[in-house]
């Protein structure tokens, strides 16, 4: 995602929705954060409350890719 011109705290916000480097099956997980975190950089200005939805967002992301992968562990292991 482009912050070229964002204030700092939202361009770190932005930060871990990546998801490239995953797992095709944990990409599909993480692709809709990504894309809703973009949608709030294009449509809101910075502000706090910027910078905390995306920071909740990212961790929401977080929680649902780590479920994923654990789900796959498991499945996996039995």
């Amino acid at each position: 995602m482009d912050t070229t011109g964002r204030h700092p705290s939202t361009a770190q916000a932005v930060r871990g929705f990546a998801y490239d480097h995953l797992p095709a099956h944990l990409q599909e997980v993480s692709r809709p954060f990504h894309d809703l975190a973009a949608k709030l950089l294009r449509q809101l200005p910075d502000d706090p409350e910027l910078t905390a939805a995306l920071r909740k967002l990212r961790e929401a992301k977080d929680c649902a890719v780590l479920l994923a992968a654990l789900a796959t562990d498991a499945e996996g292991s039995k």
